[in-house]
């Protein structure tokens, strides 16, 4: 327990003087740039640099960016930290202008400040890096990982290490009971059975065991973490079920119980407001820039066939709660009931403008009113009519799950092709595995990726009338 402590007690310390260093990058920048170009620093000026770290450090802190740097990779690192300092400097202009207080700075100044402040803030990094590689390329500071369990599972890990260097991780091999015959694949990292890998971690000779075994094996996890509890290592489980299945892997508490999330949105808290944010600018200009064409499509449906402009039809959104999602209206008819059939090639209910509209996913664009409203996301799993929900929920595995948050305009599954009529299990199943694979990596750059590739792949696709 000491042991662990002090483990706690460097990261911690080692946390705090990333922020320490972030923030004397910043502040030597402004100095630095506010010398060059011969501005004062006035009141002003230090109001404002007083402002950008504040936003810049609780921006940070939201999105975790000051996580233990052996576990993140450099190029997540960057692009977090680019994130960061840009959502500060935007939030920054955005109260300049709204408080009419622009003026007085100059803008040439915030501009290079900006750049500055990134080259710096990526410098110690890429420095911090590269004296950590050497010192892992010398064997210091090397933490010895020992994998119990040669199952699919512990040979990820064993990869993942052996592909990170940076993470400055050691995997010395497996332990595993079980006979060589039974183990698939190559053996030859195998060095002994689980007993073996208890008495090194008594004799502190491995600083982490990493059991990588299926919850069947609850027995032989149990006895394993009790024998373990006599000594000073870190102990991880990776089994199997957690591996594959788990939505939000955190842990909580419920009194004195500890509990572990199993099916959780992962977007909750600071993460939701932020994307409910994005959502709301996003839309916001999307309705103003596109406010002539969606005139233009109203005209055109009113011109070309009997009925109302909009169609609006019930979905189930966030948590499998009931919305009601507008779309262009494309046939002529508006299916609402408990059986939707699908649209179909050459469907003879789609009219000549609405196939335009179908083609093209122009239909969809009055979505960004249920975007505004919060009943849906720019960026999500895309909603299905309730009676198709009902049907395939029964069907594919964790179906529901992809209502864990806000259905969207687009999403992955869409841009890597999985749109249109699922007239096959198999397309559904694709379509779902695309969405919870969204949900469990969701970040704003995943967003905004999504976002970029739909003006190439989204709007137009073959699998699409």
């Amino acid at each position: 327990m000491i042991q662990r402590n002090s483990n706690l007690q460097v990261r911690e310390s080692s946390t705090s003087m990333f922020r320490v260093l972030d923030v004397l990058v910043l502040v030597l920048s402004f100095w630095t740039v506010m010398t060059l170009y011969g501005v004062s620093f006035s009141k002003d000026y230090l109001l404002l640099l007083i402002a950008s770290l504040l936003v810049f450090s609780y921006t940070a802190q939201s999105v975790q960016l000051y996580q233990p740097l052996r576990l993140n990779l450099f190029t997540q690192q960057f692009l977090w930290l680019f994130f960061v300092l840009s959502l500060t400097s935007l939030l920054i202009i955005l109260i300049l202008f709204l408080t009419k207080e622009a003026h007085n700075y100059s803008r040439l100044v915030l501009a290079v400040w900006y750049v500055v402040s990134l080259v710096g803030l990526v410098g110690w990094r890429l420095l911090y890096r590269k004296i950590k590689q050497r010192c892992y390329a010398q064997g210091h500071h090397l933490r010895k990982v020992a994998v119990v369990g040669m199952t699919s599972t512990g040979r990820k890990l064993f990869n993942e290490v052996q592909k990170h260097p940076e993470l400055g991780f050691k995997c010395i091999g497996f332990f595993d009971d079980r006979d060589v015959k039974r183990l698939e694949g190559d053996t030859n990292q195998l060095i002994g059975t689980v007993a073996q890998a208890i008495e090194m971690a008594q004799r502190n000779e491995i600083d982490s065991v990493y059991i990588c075994l299926p919850l069947s094996a609850e027995k032989r996890i149990a006895e394993m973490i009790h024998a373990l509890g006599d000594t000073t290592i870190d102990v991880y489980m990776v089994p199997n079920f957690l591996l594959n299945n788990l939505m939000q892997g955190n842990v909580g508490r419920v009194g004195g119980l500890d509990t572990i999330s199993v099916f959780e949105s992962p977007i909750s808290g600071m993460k939701d407001f932020y994307k409910r944010t994005f959502d709301i600018v996003f839309s916001s200009c999307a309705l103003i820039g596109l406010s002539p064409i969606l005139l233009g499509i109203a005209v055109a449906i009113k011109l070309n066939s009997k009925g109302p402009v909009l169609f609006r039809q019930d979905r189930y959104g966030l948590d499998g709660k009931r919305i009601g999602v507008y779309k262009f209206r494309s046939m002529s008819v508006m299916d609402n009931d408990s059986v939707v059939k699908q649209a179909t090639k050459n469907d003879s209910r789609i009219t000549k403008v609405g196939g335009f509209l179908r083609k093209t996913s122009l239909d969809e664009l009055p979505q960004f009113f249920n975007v505004l409203m919060g009943d849906m996301s720019v960026v999500g799993p895309r909603p299905h009519a309730v009676a198709h929900n009902e049907e395939y929920r029964k069907r594919v595995d964790y179906y529901m799950l992809r209502h864990k948050v806000r259905p969207g305009i687009t999403g992955w599954a869409q841009i890597n092709g999985w749109r249109g009529e699922t007239d096959t299990l198999e397309k559904m199943e694709k379509r779902v595995e695309y969405d919870l694979d969204y949900i469990r990596h969701w970040t704003i750059w995943f967003d905004i990726k999504i976002i970029f590739w739909t003006l190439f792949k989204g709007f137009v696709n073959k699998n699409a009338y």
